[in-house]
């Protein structure tokens, strides 16, 4: 039996590589029963692509499927799909929600279905003391490696203090975090954290701020810490936005990463920020505070025909007027953001 250390040791191994981590989609067919072969086939696509892993189980696969008894079949088609690749392990990660009981019972089905780590939604929390939050994650890093997870509350989530953050990184199992907070002095909160809590060297970060992707990922982090400055980096990205058009974003992640290990960094690099930003607002729906974040993910999919649609498990979860708009002129305004002819090169052997 793996000890819990050597888990840790593993997992942060895997994610010290970074890179693209798509948040992993959920295939329903019409009757919105779940279509495993198309399920796999996403899997298939994502690591195809050059993903260095899956995030499965997350917000972009729909909290729905706890009650819709899905949570297991979702974790074993992507766990099933790396094990078929030959060319390099990919880091598996779930994604576990609700009170302490739900949360550790998750991470431990995560654990016995070969994932690696979870990462650890805590919005069910928002009203609880920060004391209570760590508490909590502290029981969840008993049984799994933890990455944490910084939400914005226009989707379900809260800010949490520098001291949290801080105090949660001194966690041993922590082995990344998450940033998605949209907002840049929080974001900063999280990394002066890590720095404080003497971690830099054993968390990574990976931006999940869908409106600043790549700047993100081009610029360091100066962080004062006993009268020096401690550099760190974010290494890659967690994103739902990277679940479509998966292909490019390997592309423009190794791109960027080596923009970023020099001293001048490119102004085509750095224009990148606004055109992928441009096309995050229009598929994540920034416009009404991201309601059809993840149908948008998934009308890009149908166009390419990994998806036959865009059903959700709540029918109310729909594309929001204008977005079918939206969506067609950035298409038309960024063509090479699209990955078309790597899906459809490819497609017919995913969907075998």
């Amino acid at each position: 039996m793996t000890s819990m250390d050597d888990r840790v040791d593993h997992a942060r191994r895997l994610l010290a590589r970074g890179g693209v981590i798509p948040a992993h989609p959920l295939a329903l067919s019409a009757d919105r029963q779940l279509d495993e072969r198309r399920q796999r086939a996403l899997s298939r696509y994502y690591l195809d692509a050059g993903s260095n892993g899956l995030a499965v189980g997350v917000h972009t696969t729909q909290f729905g499927i706890r009650d819709a008894g899905l949570f297991p079949d979702v974790l074993r088609i992507s766990a099933e799909a790396a094990a078929e690749h030959a060319e390099r392990e990919p880091v598996l990660i779930a994604g576990v929600i609700g009170d302490t009981a739900q949360a550790v019972a998750e991470a431990e089905l995560a654990i016995a279905s070969g994932y690696h780590a979870v990462l650890l939604n805590v919005a069910s929390w928002r009203d609880a003391e920060e004391s209570e939050v760590l508490a909590h994650c502290r029981a969840v890093a008993e049984v799994a490696p933890v990455i944490g997870f910084a939400l914005l509350p226009e989707v379900g989530g809260f800010h949490l203090s520098f001291d949290f953050w801080r105090a949660f990184a001194e966690i041993p199992q922590v082995v990344a975090i998450k940033m998605a907070p949209f907002n840049r002095y929080r974001t900063i909160d999280i990394v002066r954290g890590v720095v404080h809590a003497r971690a830099e060297e054993h968390i990574t970060l990976f931006t999940g701020n869908d409106d600043h992707i790549v700047l993100d990922l081009l610029a360091p982090f100066d962080i004062p810490r006993d009268g020096e400055l401690v550099r760190m980096q974010v290494r890659g990205g967690l994103l739902g936005h990277w679940s479509v058009w998966t292909r490019r974003a390997v592309e423009q992640s190794e791109w960027l990463r080596d923009a970023a290990s020099g001293d001048l960094v490119p102004a085509d690099a750095l224009a990148l920020d606004s055109r992928v930003t441009d096309a995050n607002g229009a598929i994540y729906d920034a416009r009404n505070d991201f309601a059809g974040c993840i149908p948008g993910c998934m009308e890009v999919l149908r166009r390419q025909g990994l998806l036959e649609g865009v059903w959700c498990l709540d029918p109310a979860e729909a594309l929001s007027p204008g977005q079918l708009a939206e969506i067609d002129r950035v298409y038309a305004e960024h063509p090479d953001l699209s990955d078309d002819d790597f899906v459809a090169s490819n497609l017919s052997r995913w969907l075998n």
